[in-house]
């Protein structure tokens, strides 16, 4: 989604808990012309409190409870981090993010919620794991569990009994049960009694736990954790091989530490508008932050219910206008889960319980939390611009353009263009076009030469740019050269001037990261601006030897490729949203890992090239063309992209697909994966033919270096040409 005028302002959300992803559906739906909206999260997904106990009792999925913040950046037309904040320096206004440096902001709002960790019990922040962050909880109970039905006795403790605290003991004694383990879960509390804050709760929720076996123990204080038990104050010891902490939240250190106005706790004060106290550019909401003049209890439900406000003022912050007052109700409505399909609900000191067969609280409960997380799964399809009415012959109705390699121009189209170019003859030009970059020799040593450019698919400046310096280098490291220096060519969006440095800054840090670790530099280029982001790259690299080309494959070498395929299919759905999140998330990821030292390992091969815009297809075509042989591929060793057989099957394709096609046609099943061999690479994988008797050792070494490599066919005797074998 691009705005049509220039980019001016920074608004900067950090976190993705409720109230930031309320207030990103919200901007989706109409945005602010002239802001740029940044989401930085640690990972592609966050998970909504409400389901969480439903999860670990084994009633919904992970999935059903996680908010894709791919798919909603990607619809509120907002770059996504995907990496943890780290401090905040609310004078200079930047945020500090793991790898990547200080973002820099004009308003910034946080909601990175709080955790359950407890660093002062000994042992726990080795054996003990907190009921926040949701995530992390979730994923260290989804291994217990499995190791909990015969490998290790299925005991559990809970360290605080709050309504928290007991509705995730009986949630996990409710999963251990359904595994068919006998679960021993001990409920553990400081105070005299569980639930004091929810009034009237105790009986019920007591009744419940018994009904379970999970046991309560008051008036307990913990000394220590253990591998096997939590040591109790007064000597007692709890049997324990799951500990987790539900006796409160607390503020992230990051933000406890940072040069904010705090709690005494280390929470974010807040006025009734939502901004900190003393700033007019610096919001928070949800966990992290302290309503000073109406304070509540950490809560989902004024998370909820603070988001309208905060994208008000949010938008008023960019634009100058008058502010919201957030006004938080009294009490709400708690519908607590009974560990099976049942629930309990309290409200202004009275409770109800309706745990029979029909069990009308969990299916009312069930239908709050999953309407809730429906407006996330379905989002608004937004209507686009009108098509003109009157359109030139030859024109179609075609999908939006793809990024990276698949806005490439088809490979029958460049041949062509190719042949009809001046030959000025010199013999300092050993290899021109036709190869992976121009081989020259100067002065005594021979040197390569490329260039790439690639059309921005990510609104993330930074990690596009390190996208496209691994994507170019791809052509230096597949000749066997050696990087050396590189000319960059950065086309930005329209925007301000103090956005041009922000930007610029973000791409050159991050490209010139990836570069000086493999010992080149950055030694000029040209920028501009234009209509979208697009980032280019020329670079020259140093062969100690015969540059490794297309033309050296011989019959009977073993295929390598070092990299999964299928990034242009994940690309072109995530631009409809219709990718998951987290496969989005592993892809990029991966293409933003140079492969320096796969080229190493590699540096006997007979051919080599890298995977790009032409596909796995038309990249092995060039070499069968130039070194005269065909290939067999082995289809089920070709690695692919989490996501991408199942978006192929349902008919997702890059915009150069069919040209890739008709370029490199193979023969052999017609299927999902196998369209995937014709899908554009950006950033892909090294394709290398290596002697068979060495292929096994190289692709251990690859695989020990971290690279998913595989072998993946094999060259042969006859005319170029690819067929798929089993």
């Amino acid at each position: 989604m691009h705005n049509t005028l220039p980019l001016t302002r920074d608004l900067v959300l950090v976190g993705g808990g409720h109230t930031h992803a309320l207030m990103l559906r919200m901007w989706g739906m109409k945005p602010l012309a002239g802001a740029r909206l940044t989401l930085i999260n640690p990972g592609a997904t966050a998970p909504y409190s409400g389901m969480l106990p439903g999860h670990i009792a084994g009633h919904y999925t992970r999935d059903a409870l996680e908010i894709d913040l791919v798919q909603l950046a990607r619809f509120s037309g907002a770059r996504l981090i995907m990496a943890p904040a780290t401090d905040i320096d609310p004078e200079a206004k930047t945020i500090s993010v793991a790898g990547r440096g200080k973002i820099a902001y004009d308003v910034a709002s946080l909601d990175v919620g709080i955790h359950g960790k407890m660093p002062w019990v000994s042992g726990f922040p080795q054996y003990g794991v907190g009921a926040k962050p949701l995530d992390v909880y979730a994923a260290k109970w989804a291994a217990f569990l499995e190791r909990a039905s015969g490998e290790i006795t299925p005991d559990v403790a809970v360290i605080g009994g709050g309504v928290a605290g007991v509705e995730l003991a009986l949630a996990m004694a409710h999963a251990l049960k359904a595994k068919g383990a006998v679960p021993k879960v001990h409920v553990i509390e400081a105070s005299d009694q569980i639930t004091r804050q929810t009034a009237g709760a105790e009986a019920p929720l007591r009744k419940a736990m018994a009904r379970l076996g999970v046991k309560v123990l008051t008036q307990a204080a913990v000394a220590e954790v253990t591998a096997d038990a939590v040591i109790l104050a007064d000597g007692r010891r709890v049997a324990s091989h799951f500990i987790v902490a539900a006796a409160g939240g607390f503020a992230h250190p990051w933000v406890a530490n940072a040069p904010l106005p705090l709690t005494e706790d280390g929470f974010v004060r807040v006025d009734h508008r939502l901004l900190a106290e003393g700033f007019d550019d610096l919001f928070a909401a949800g966990d992290c932050a302290e309503l000073v003049d109406t304070p509540r209890p950490k809560a989902g439900v004024f998370a909820v219910r603070a988001a309208p406000v905060l994208a008000h003022n949010l938008r008023a912050a960019l634009t100058g206008a008058k502010m919201q007052k957030f006004k938080p109700q009294e009490d709400y409505l708690k519908l607590i889960s009974l560990g099976g399909k049942k629930a309990l609900a309290a409200k202004w000191g009275r409770t109800f319980a309706a745990t029979g067969l029909k069990a009308p609280l969990w299916r009312w409960k069930n239908h709050i939390d999953r309407k809730f997380m429906h407006q996330f799964v379905n989002l608004p399809q937004m209507a686009g611009p009108k098509p003109p009415r009157d359109v030139a012959l030859g024109q179609a109705a075609t999908q939006p353009l793809c990024g990276g390699c698949g806005s490439k121009v088809g490979a029958a189209t460049l041949s062509e263009a190719l042949l009809g170019l001046p030959r000025a003859g010199r013999s300092d030009v050993l290899a021109g076009p036709g190869d992976d970059a121009a081989v020259l020799r100067v002065g005594g040593a021979e040197q390569v030469v490329t260039t790439d450019h690639l059309r921005g698919f990510i609104e993330d400046p930074g990690l596009m740019a390190r996208i496209a310096a691994v994507h170019a280098l791809g052509d230096i490291w597949s000749m066997g050269a050696v990087p050396q220096a590189a000319l960059m060519s950065i086309t930005l969006p329209r925007m301000a001037e103090p956005l041009q440095a922000r930007t610029m800054a973000e791409i050159l840090r991050e490209a010139g990261e990836v570069l000086s670790a493999t010992g080149a530099e950055i030694v000029g280029g040209h920028s501009a601006m234009g209509a979208e982001l697009s980032i280019g790259l020329t670079l020259t690299g140093l062969l100690d030897g015969p540059a490794i080309t297309n033309a050296g494959g011989r019959a009977g070498d073993a295929l390598i490729l070092t990299r999964p395929i299928g990034s242009g299919t994940v690309l072109a759905a995530e631009m409809q949203g219709k990718a998951r999140g987290r496969d989005v998330a592993a892809m990029l990821a991966v293409m933003a890992t140079p492969q320096g030292d796969a080229a190493d390992v590699l540096q006997g091969a007979t051919a080599m090239t890298d995977v790009t815009g032409f596909g796995l297809a038309g990249h092995l075509m060039a070499i069968c063309r130039a070194s005269g042989v065909a290939a067999d591929i082995n289809l089920g060793a070709v690695q692919t992209y989490a996501g991408a057989e199942a978006l192929a099957a349902a008919g997702h394709r890059s915009t150069i697909y069919q040209n890739n096609v008709d370029a490199a046609p193979v023969v052999g099943e017609d299927s999902a994966k196998a369209a995937l061999l014709h899908d554009p690479q950006t950033a892909g994988g090294l394709l290398a033919a290596v002697a068979a008797d060495q292929a096994a050792a190289l692709v251990a070494q690859l695989r020990s270096l971290g690279h998913d490599a595989a072998v993946i066919g094999r060259l042969k005797e006859g005319a170029a040409s690819i067929t798929l074998t089993q």
